[in-house]
């Protein structure tokens, strides 16, 4: 448990106050275990700019130098995330959901608050609705620059986690004292782009610690957690904002944040392996003054130009429609976010003025879609392990879209749930029939938004969490539009008729 917290932040902490004193690695009291598995490695033939770039490792004459790479110190290394203990696997797993239950609660739990905030501002419907759309287009555009810096070795997913979480939490207080329409909404927006890492970068911490066969589990249950925060958060939402008004809604979920953050500090490593090596080998250059010892990311960074590393931030976007695949299967999955954002709209109008529910009654209302998670996420998880986990582990590499076949399940779920709960929303039938039509649409989110990570994570591995960021930007462009040209009086028109 110790080479866990000593890879926290809190643990990084106590090292700089220490002098590093405490928490010591175990190169730093014996470098016999790390010489045993340096291996030596010659720098490919530089040109002229990766002279300029690694002058360290080449000649004056332009003639190559030996390295030594810097490298796990076996396959049962400790600091190897898959070689962690399940349960340790389980607790930074863990972290992920609940940090991705709190980032998507705090979208949907500004629902409710919408009628309150005209009233304290003096706004109009649509810019009352530019709070939840903000929110949604902050942690959209969020991972596109998060997502590509957690894969730099030199910065890692821990530091993006906490310090993202940490300005998140921060940013609550003047979200709360907002005194005028236009500094709510900027607060909005840049809770939600701080929040935002662990929506992307979520699933790849999954791949960090677990093995392919086993990630899928996680990336599933983590996905799920979402779903489950924004369909929780207008019932959170709607008793809080009843009982002591809009303002507490915020305060409710910056407590719920401190605790993640809190936990975080003390308890959430670094995960990436490209970071990890990294700061082994600066760190066993410090202790021998052998500045020969490289990790393999510092070797290939070595030949990188500044045009490389910006190339590297602007990854996301260019998997995002550079391929073909990859914009069709985003904006398949954008359409379904759009449909969800719309939900938060139309369920105040249908069940708080045709069946006459207040707002704590109107976040009951959102029970139809938790229970139809309960129910399809475990049966999509019994499919993934019956069908696709086996196919995973065989001798021959599976095709990505063996991840896929659930998706005709979600593709015909959308249409019905839709029809079943718009045709039967009118005052002549029981409120209890719309809301089992709409336990329908989380067939869809669960079986299109994880068959389409999968598949994603598989075709992309390397660059999973920038693929998983233009996903998330695609999906929170749909989220953040949809409740804007579905205005009151217009859905009022449609259910009367």
């Amino acid at each position: 448990m110790e080479h866990l917290v000593r890879d926290t932040v809190f643990g990084q902490f106590a090292r700089l106050v220490s002098g590093r004193r405490l928490l010591r690695f175990p190169n730093e009291t014996d470098l016999s275990a790390q010489t045993n598995s340096t291996q030596e490695k010659s720098v490919a033939s530089p040109t002229e700019e990766s002279r300029t770039l690694d002058p360290e490792n080449t000649s004056s004459n332009g003639e190559q130098k030996k390295i030594d790479l810097v490298d796990w110190y076996g396959t049962d290394d400790p600091e190897n995330p898959q070689n962690w203990s399940s349960g340790q696997k389980f607790f930074v797993a863990a972290q992920m959901c609940i940090l991705l239950f709190s980032v998507y609660v705090g979208s949907s739990t500004y629902v409710p608050e919408e009628e309150s905030i005209m009233n304290e501002f003096g706004a109009s419907e649509i810019v009352a609705t530019l709070g939840l759309s903000f929110f949604a287009l902050g942690y959209g555009i969020g991972p596109m620059l998060f997502s590509p810096m957690s894969e730099l070795p030199q910065l890692g997913r821990r530091n993006i986690y906490f310090w993202g979480l940490f300005l998140f939490v921060v940013l609550q207080l003047p979200t709360g004292y907002a005194v005028i329409v236009p500094m709510f909404l900027v607060f909005r927006f840049l809770t939600g782009f701080f929040g935002s890492p662990v929506l992307a970068t979520g699933g790849a911490t999954m791949t960090d610690v677990y093995s392919l066969s086993q990630a899928i589990y996680g990336i599933c249950v983590w996905a799920g957690s979402g779903i489950f925060g924004l369909e929780l958060g207008p019932l959170i939402g709607g008793f809080v904002a009843q009982a002591e008004g809009w303002k507490w809604t915020i305060w409710v979920l910056t407590w719920l944040r401190s605790f993640v953050l809190v936990v975080m500090f003390f308890f959430m490593p670094e995960t990436n392996f490209p970071n990890i090596l990294h700061r082994r080998a600066r760190r066993l250059r410090r202790l021998t003054d052998n500045n020969r010892l490289r990790s393999q990311s510092e070797i290939d960074a070595a030949h990188y130009a500044t045009r490389d590393h910006l190339l590297v931030l602007g990854r996301a976007f260019t998997l995002t429609f550079s391929e073909p695949i990859v914009f069709l299967l985003d904006l398949y999955t954008a359409l379904l976010y759009g449909v969800l954002y719309i939900w938060f709209e139309s369920f105040p109008l249908v069940f708080g003025e045709m069946y006459g529910f207040d707002l704590g009654q109107q976040g009951l209302a959102f029970l139809g879609i938790l229970v139809g998670g309960l129910i399809s996420i475990p049966a999509y998880l019994v499919w993934v392990h019956r069908s696709l986990v086996p196919k995973l582990i065989g001798p021959v590499t599976p095709a990505p879209e063996l991840a896929l076949p659930p998706t005709f399940f979600g593709t015909l779920a959308l249409p019905v749930c839709l029809f079943f709960y718009g045709w039967t929303s009118r005052s002549s039938v029981h409120w209890i029939v719309p809301m089992v039509g709409s336990s329908f649409f989380t067939i869809s989110l669960v079986s299109l938004f994880n068959a389409v990570s999968i598949y994603l994570g598989m075709v992309y591995p390397k660059y999973a969490a920038s693929v998983f960021a233009g996903n998330r930007l695609m999906r929170a462009g749909f989220g953040a539009g949809f409740p804007l040209f579905v205005s009151d009086a217009r859905l009022s028109r449609v259910f009367q008729n």
